[in-house]
């Protein structure tokens, strides 16, 4: 009815040009979002779309069947090659143009750190020293990326927290933030994050994490996740090395995605190849004002390639980022408490004690050097440009919105919401 008033308000105007002007208004949109609809419908085309081609796969003898295979860390930067999109299951499939079978078996959360192995030759140098610089830089910003933008500034009676985002040339979003914790020490913040027995207890995006191996010298662990990821996304796995190195008080925490062929990938969860969590942990002055360095600044940086578009990830990533970092403080008290309360090291705590020394002119001499930063180019060694498919066009974006809008509420979109936005494409039209 409300369409049908529109049309006759329009037919009923005096002059030719006005009808067939207005009418191609209110047209236009339309249009486009059925081009737009075709458009999604044929780029993310359901799973069983496929039906009829993986049954005819499935007759092919086994010795055809693609084997797992071990990967190079460095030579799958930038992955975001593991969108499976399944209307609703998923924003992914045909961005990443790989056809993944791969299937093995994926350690058990309940593996107990027993059947982790020592590392050994050059796997005790899957994180090192460059690394070590790398982190030094950005805590400094020094690395040349870049300028940061400031994204958040939040706070309660036990924290602070600010955030910054800054989109590279290629690659995924970084992110960068501050969080100052009262009443806590580098050192018990440092073992709560590096234990992963106790993150299942605040973390509830973990599904299992299991130690594939570790150095007793130098601390470097080796260890399996597998998070949860919303119901419209399959489960990610993760393959992380980790290591800690300490100067002072402070304590430099390297975490990033390694090679790993003792666990090839799988359909589900999707392997995340690219990975980069690090941060600075430090005792700083309390906002008591007392002088006294009894709270602890936490400096993380972030991105990874999850396998979602880059504009999808950092709208999710906008709308649940303080969500998510407050729980991460009544986590941290709980932690204090058991800690507290029993003599008992976990054994991820334990690895997280075991720290390469290093003293701050050595650091001081990381930050300033002119050495060109072989990560940094992580998330770019794959290519030069960004991915097809991964910055969804603005048009699409809004394309998609009017198919939503008439697919929800087909008869009830009102002549203010129709008019409205066949006059910003008039002027996006007449501007072009």
């Amino acid at each position: 009815m409300a369409l049908l008033s529109i049309l006759a308000e329009i037919l009923g105007r005096p002059r030719i040009v006005d009808v067939f002007g207005e009418l191609m208004i209110l047209i236009a949109p339309l249009w486009i979002a059925v081009i737009v609809g075709v458009l999604v419908g044929w780029t993310w085309k359901p799973k069983w779309a496929n039906l009829g081609r993986e049954m005819m796969d499935s007759s092919v003898s086994d010795d055809s069947k693609s084997s797992s295979t071990s990967f190079s860390l460095l030579g799958s930067f930038p992955s975001f090659n593991s969108l499976n999109f399944q209307m609703p299951s998923c924003i992914l499939s045909s961005f990443d143009g790989k056809d993944e079978k791969e299937t093995s078996s994926m350690p058990s959360s309940s593996d107990s750190d027993s059947s982790s192995t020592e590392l050994e030759g050059e796997n005790l140098r899957v994180v090192n020293e460059d690394d070590l610089e790398y982190l030094c830089k950005l805590v400094e910003e020094k690395d040349g990326g870049p300028a940061w933008i400031k994204m958040m500034d939040r706070s309660t009676s036990n924290m602070s927290y600010q955030a910054w985002r800054r989109d590279p040339e290629t690659g995924p979003p970084q992110y960068r933030s501050r969080t100052v914790y009262e009443n806590a020490t580098p050192e018990i913040v440092r073992d709560f994050f590096w234990d992963d027995d106790f993150r299942s207890k605040w973390d509830d995006m973990l599904i299992s994490a299991t130690t594939l191996a570790e150095c007793p010298t130098t601390g470097t662990m080796v260890v399996h996740w597998v998070r949860k990821f919303p119901f419209f996304c399959s489960d990610r796995e993760y393959i992380i090395g980790r290591r800690i190195w300490e100067a002072g008080r402070s304590y430099y925490c390297v975490t990033k995605s390694v090679p790993c062929s003792s666990v090839p990938r799988r359909n589900k969860p999707r392997r995340v190849d690219l990975y980069y969590s690090s941060w600075c942990i430090r005792a700083v002055e309390s906002k008591k004002g007392d002088g006294q360095l009894t709270a602890c600044e936490v400096i993380l940086f972030h991105y990874e390639d999850m396998g979602i578009p880059w504009e999808i990830a950092k709208l999710g990533v906008r709308q649940g980022m303080w969500g998510t970092v407050k729980k991460i403080d009544p986590g941290l008290r709980a932690y204090q408490k058991e800690r507290a309360s029993s003599s008992d090291i976990p054994h991820c705590a334990f690895m997280a004690q075991i720290n390469t020394k290093v003293n701050v002119d050595y650091l001081r001499s990381l930050e300033n050097s002119s050495h060109n930063d072989s990560l940094e180019d992580q998330s770019s060694s794959k290519s030069s440009e960004k991915p097809v498919g991964k910055n969804i066009p603005k048009l699409l974006v809004v394309g998609g919105a009017i198919a939503l809008a008439c697919t929800i509420d087909r008869g009830l979109l009102t002549k203010a919401v129709i008019f409205g936005i066949g006059r910003q494409f008039a002027k996006i039209g007449r501007r072009l």
